[in-house]
């Protein structure tokens, strides 16, 4: 009875942003939007499940055809966002969430006004470099580029709605899924139940209201 939320959820590399979006597919109905990448696959990765990896020559194709709501290059890489299957899951009420850059949250806002806009952020700076650190997975020449990017990336942190500092990782996932379910019970999305509540109202005082 209720429209789908489109929730957008952003944050520096090595926030923990990926870590919250797993917990809230297990622990909820939400459906992820997998997004497409040009960077290679790290270990343990599936084409399909944390990304649809695609060569740069594919990529453009899918900008050229039309196929993804927003897309923008990082860290040398091209990411972006298949439109089909997210519209889909809207129009059947289900909540999609999107894990993005702000470069392309701030477009996905462009063309979809009520999405739900939330941004990832570390306790600290510190923390930030630690957890960079200790996933082990770049050289210290990309852990710095990705330090310098987020250094620029706390110009969006003001434009999102919701800012969730993950310093306890259950804590972080309670506070997204409330503020989802929060967001989900606006007049907008309930439009449906709004109306089916207008027309019985309206059918049961056309005929014998006590019967």
């Amino acid at each position: 009875m209720k429209r789908g939320v489109l929730v957008v959820i952003s944050g520096f590399s090595g926030a923990g942003k990926g870590t919250i979006m797993r917990e809230l597919i297990e622990q909820y109905p939400y459906f992820l939007s997998v997004s497409a990448t040009t960077r290679a696959p790290r270990e343990g990765e599936v084409h399909g499940r944390e990304y649809f990896f695609h060569t740069r020559e594919e990529f453009q194709k899918m900008i050229e055809a039309g196929e993804l709501i927003e897309w923008a290059e990082y860290v040398g890489n091209y990411y972006g966002t298949p439109k089909k299957a997210v519209e889909q899951q809207l129009a059947e009420g289900k909540n999609v969430l999107l894990e993005i850059e702000m470069q392309g949250g701030m477009l996905v806002k462009e063309q979809f006004p009520d999405a739900l806009m939330i941004f990832v952020a570390p306790p600290s700076a510190d923390e930030l470099k630690k957890r960079l650190i200790g996933r082990a997975t770049e050289s210290p020449e990309e852990i710095e580029s990705r330090l310098k990017r987020a250094n620029e990336e706390t110009i969006y942190m003001d434009k999102y709605e919701y800012i969730v500092v993950n310093d306890d990782l259950a804590r972080a996932v309670e506070q997204v899924h409330s503020i989802i379910e929060n967001k989900s019970c606006e007049p907008y999305y309930c439009e449906k139940f709004i109306c089916s509540m207008k027309e019985e109202l309206a059918q049961f005082l056309e005929g014998d209201v006590i019967s």
